[in-house]
């Protein structure tokens, strides 16, 4: 069997406990003090290891998709046949061209460029055509505090206090934004994720009541986040820049506000995406009036990857990193934060390797 042959493909779901000094939030109408997502592990006949990250709604969904699906397909094939993944997605596009089958073909794609460019010896940005810079700056993107201005306050100045010099909120009201505003003081960019509050006839108006606060951006404003129409008609008419793409059910989805000028940032997730659609888009946006900022609140080899797009595309943005304690910091020691910037890993591959404790399982979902 050939040495770059596909010998494994193997899903660890990750359940990792984390704390944001409040109650735990409500996500998907639940509260949550762990944070899901799934490290995807490919090997192949020569030994060498590649890691990659999937977007995780449900661990023993995901793990029954590459169990029955992905690894069936992939497993024997050639790690560098360029057919191997536009291949399983056409495969697969009956069972959905959105959601936990993507996302696992996304973690795929993830560990197959990390594994391309470990057996070239080279840093993965060197697939990319190499880097135009060597370090990213990351924004502390808080949870959601519900409006509460005093622990507002306290973990945006707990944020800037530990060097990140840009604020992500996660917050629906001009008082909210206004109370970061106050801590931050005037220079800093803010910010403000909505996660789809308004339809659009209730939008210009919230987004006027918080531009007094100067927002850096308004990101996935309206509901249904699919009506890119709607999307293109409050960017000419609130005067705030608008960034979206965490909700983009494929490429096509992204394509098609960049082709409309529909906002002025596009942000496509690594995890959801793959490498090759989120560069796809970079590649698009170059020379356009749309900026690529690529997006990702997890902290696996989907975070990685993302580094090295950004090192690598023509516009220079900033990185989320969700603003929590973790029970464990991935690649905290490999790839750390100072003073609100990420050196861009310069070893073979993603750079670094998930730690053992989570390699092997020990926060395994």
């Amino acid at each position: 069997m050939p040495a770059n042959t596909i010998v494994s493909v193997t899903c660890i779901p990750l359940r990792l406990p984390f704390h944001h000094w409040s109650p735990s939030p409500l996500f998907a109408g639940r509260p949550r003090d762990k944070l899901d997502s799934a490290l995807v592990r490919v090997q192949t006949e020569d030994g060498t290891v590649a890691w990659g990250e999937s977007y995780c709604v449900e661990p023993r969904a995901l793990v029954a998709i590459f169990e029955t699906l992905i690894a069936p397909l992939a497993c024997g094939r050639d790690a560098d046949d360029d057919t191997l993944l536009p291949g399983m997605q056409r495969t697969l596009h009956n069972l959905g061209r959105s959601g936990p089958v993507v996302h696992a073909l996304a973690g795929l794609d993830i560990a197959l460029w990390d594994l391309r460019a470990k057996r070239a010896g080279v840093p993965l940005y060197q697939l990319l055509g190499g880097k135009r810079r060597d370090r990213v700056r990351v924004y502390a993107s808080l949870l959601q505090y519900y409006g509460n201005a005093e622990r507002l306050d306290a973990v945006t100045t707990r944020a800037l206090n530990e060097g990140y010099t840009e604020i992500k909120l996660h917050e629906r009201t001009a008082d909210a934004l206004a109370a970061v505003r106050r801590s931050t003081g005037a220079g800093v960019p803010i910010m403000v994720d909505t996660n789809c509050a308004w339809l659009p006839g209730e939008a210009e108006a919230a987004i006027a009541a918080m531009r007094p606060h100067d927002p850096f951006w308004i990101e996935e404003p309206l509901w249904p986040p699919e009506d890119d129409r709607a999307l293109a008609r409050l960017k000419r008419a609130c005067g705030v820049p608008l960034a979206v793409g965490e909700n983009a059910g494929s490429v096509t989805d992204l394509e098609r506000v960049v082709d409309n000028e529909a906002a002025q940032y596009v942000q496509p997730s690594v995890i959801k995406l793959g490498l090759s659609g989120a560069w796809r888009i970079a590649q698009k946006c170059a020379g356009t009036n749309v900026v690529c900022a690529p997006q990702v609140a997890f902290f696996g080899p989907g975070y990685l990857a993302s580094l090295h797009l950004i090192a690598a595309q023509q516009a220079e943005v900033s990185l989320e990193r969700l603003y929590v304690e973790l029970a464990h910091v991935p690649y905290g020691r490999s790839v750390p934060i100072a003073d609100g910037w990420v050196t861009v890993p310069d070893g073979p591959g993603l750079g670094a390797d998930p730690e053992a404790e989570l390699a092997e399982g020990r926060y395994s979902a």
